[in-house]
């Protein structure tokens, strides 16, 4: 039952938010056998001794890029250091359950003709003490599809797949949100989804997180519908439909934002 993790970490990244991440993966009753984690640039001298001290305890292995260059480049990177068949993702200000990993991996040994799974997420506030909404996803691959029409089928922190899947494809486009754009490649493809029906994962969320959301995020989810359309995923009625939604969305003002993300996910 071997699997690698891989996980990206920035300058901006708190060092405290980085630990209790990492300190979930020590607690976890099923381990990796290795963790790639991308350093996405230079990084402050806080968030470096923070990886020295969990070194120690976890077979986290750094692979350094010079630039800042993205997470769709620096996942693309890390996915060449992972020499497991099944990569689990997850982010640095995120914490997993300490049955995610075996509960993800059972799955997917028992379930070998899904590429791409997740599970339920917990989206909590800053310092995740409270449960702001809990994020369920569709079952079966059919519904997934269908799904997948309107709104991202699959938790990307809380992400588990199959690397020659992944690869076959090109990995990650380098578009913003690359995890949507890499799952429509995928179902293009043929690729099978399925998704676990508990909650493995706490992602950090809160008000900052539902401000970012707005016209800069709406900026890239219009390359990502052109990029669907060019792939075959959305037709131009699709395309429509869902840019009318995400402008309703995106562009409304920030209380009536969170409504939306609250009740009408």
């Amino acid at each position: 039952m071997s699997f690698s993790v891989l996980m990206s970490v920035y300058i901006k990244e708190k060092p405290i938010y980085l630990s209790e991440c990492l300190d979930s993966l020590v607690k976890q009753s099923l381990k990796p056998c290795e963790i790639i984690l991308v350093e996405d640039g230079p990084l402050t001298d806080d968030l470096n001794k923070v990886i020295v001290f969990y070194s120690k305890i976890l077979p986290i292995k750094s692979i350094r890029i010079e630039k800042n260059q993205g997470l769709a480049h620096a996942l693309n990177e890390g996915l060449k250091h992972c020499s497991q068949e099944l990569v689990a993702r997850m982010d640095t200000d995120d914490i997993s359950l300490f049955n995610r990993f075996e509960c993800q991996v059972s799955y997917m040994l028992s379930h070998p003709d899904v590429q791409v799974s997740s599970c339920w997420i917990e989206e909590r506030n800053q310092n995740m003490t409270e449960t702001l909404f809990l994020k369920k996803l569709p079952l079966r691959h059919e519904d997934i599809l269908k799904f997948s029409k309107r709104r991202n089928p699959i938790s990307h922190p809380a992400s588990i797949f199959r690397k020659t899947r992944v690869m076959s494809v090109g990995g990650y486009p380098e578009i913003f949100p690359e995890d949507y754009a890499l799952w429509s490649l995928m179902l293009v493809k043929g690729c099978r989804f399925g998704n676990l029906q508990e909650t493995l994962l706490h992602m950090r969320t809160g008000s900052d997180f539902i401000k970012r959301r707005g016209f800069g995020f709406f900026k890239g989810e219009l390359k990502l519908l052109k990029y669907q359309n060019k792939i075959g995923f959305l037709n131009k009625f699709e395309v429509c439909l869902n840019f009318l939604i995400r402008a309703a969305v995106r562009l409304s003002p920030s209380k009536m934002r969170e409504f939306f993300y609250k009740f009408a996910r």
